[in-house]
């Protein structure tokens, strides 16, 4: 199949899901087109079956903001007729979607049928969506969509709710590629004392430093943690937050125990060198950052929102407390940290989770049926 995949290229979830997806499926034969204003970042340029096609958009002085959506628009619908693609696949519905909707409206007055499938990641729905100002168009790209899928149940069932949909809503989770991501024990001996020495545990927090991600309450968790314990921290992502977090690091005294890594590449091979993950957000609609720690054998404490109980079991592959409550965090990562055999039980059943349910060879058919079934319902009638 050929497949036109749009997403934010950049290092949040979205466009995390969104290249791994197309790594994916490219691997499994289908040739994947990807379109939009920049190479994504996890993408080398050199997968096969994998294309990129640069959204370009023209700063004219007549224009303040120069017109991303209609520009995309254009390219998708050049895309799909000159290499006859059989769908595109948009991540994030704003304003992908409606890009989207004119690209097929487009090509359909010219006798080219090009179904789309609108994937929603969560901010564009909790977030931008519920803007009064992006609220109709939000609805309507997602009204029109040929297929809609949801990374989570909560994600899905909030949509209905805050934009009155009532029309199928597929839920296929997140997925990690658990070849990829998991423990290799000689690269954690070559790679860990960079980090922490032997007697010390290691701690990790991977986002994009948004206010959502409440960077202050990792570091308030982690600066009670390692008075308690000789500990370090790594911190994987960089933006708004990150002078924040480093205020407060040296306000309770740990700034030298921290490490502030910034954007990487390689965090399949950074999170295995962790004892134990914090995810401590105001939002999560899945918890793709936990999901990456428990493939490798990393529990993580979470909070209990959103998605985040359908990946993790309370006291099982993790533990979860409420929004904000570092004192309890504090004391469970201690007490956890404190226990050999009880975090490597922990460990063990988050990698299980991984595989059992959330890893790429179980998570990408349900993509490609998913996408058959689209294509085949939407297919115009021959007329006799």
């Amino acid at each position: 199949m050929k497949i036109g995949i749009t997403c934010y290229p950049t290092y949040g979830g979205s466009g995390v899901v969104a290249t791994e997806l197309g790594i994916e499926l490219a691997a499994r034969g289908h040739e994947i087109h990807f379109i939009t204003y920049s190479q994504p970042f996890r993408l080398t340029g050199r997968e096969a079956n994998i294309h990129f096609h640069e959204v370009a958009v023209s700063n004219y002085p007549l224009f303040e903001h120069p017109p991303y959506d209609l520009a995309l628009a254009t390219r998708m619908a050049e895309v799909a007729e000159f290499y006859s693609l059989d769908l595109l696949h948009v991540h994030y519905a704003i304003p992908h979607s409606v890009s989207a909707l004119l690209a097929r409206q487009m090509l359909a007055s010219r006798g080219i049928h090009l179904p789309f499938i609108t994937t929603l990641h969560g901010t564009d729905i909790t977030l931008v969506g519920l803007d009064r100002s992006y609220l109709p168009i939000t609805k309507f790209g997602i009204e029109q969509s040929d297929g809609v899928t949801a990374i989570s149940t909560y994600l899905r069932n909030r949509t209905r709710e805050a934009f009155n949909i009532d029309s199928e809503i597929e839920v296929i989770r997140n997925f990690v590629n658990c070849d990829v991501y998991v423990r290799k024990p000689e690269l954690v001996a070559a790679m860990r004392h960079r980090f922490a020495e032997p007697n010390e545990r290691l701690l990790v927090h991977l986002s994009n430093f948004r206010p959502v991600k409440r960077i202050q309450d990792v570091v308030e968790v982690f600066g009670r943690v390692a008075k308690a314990i000789p500990a370090r921290l790594m911190l994987i992502g960089d933006g708004p937050e990150r002078s924040v977090a480093e205020y407060l690091a040296r306000e309770h005294d740990v700034q030298d125990r921290i490490h502030f890594l910034g954007k990487q590449d390689n965090v399949n091979e950074l999170l295995p060198l962790a004892d134990l993950m914090l995810m401590p957000s105001e939002m999560e609609s899945f918890g793709l950052a936990a999901l990456e720690a428990m493939a490798c054998g990393v529990p993580t404490i979470a909070t209990r929102v959103g998605g985040v109980p359908e990946l993790i079991e309370h006291r099982h592959n993790g533990l979860l407390f409420e929004v904000g409550d570092t004192s309890s965090m504090s004391n469970a990562a201690i007490e956890l940290l404190g226990n050999q055999d009880h975090l490597q039980s922990m460990a063990r059943a988050a990698r299980k989770t991984a595989q059992d349910h959330f890893c790429a060879s179980r998570v990408i058919p349900l993509y490609e049926d998913y996408y058959d079934r689209v294509v085949k319902r939407t297919q115009p009638t021959q007329s006799a």
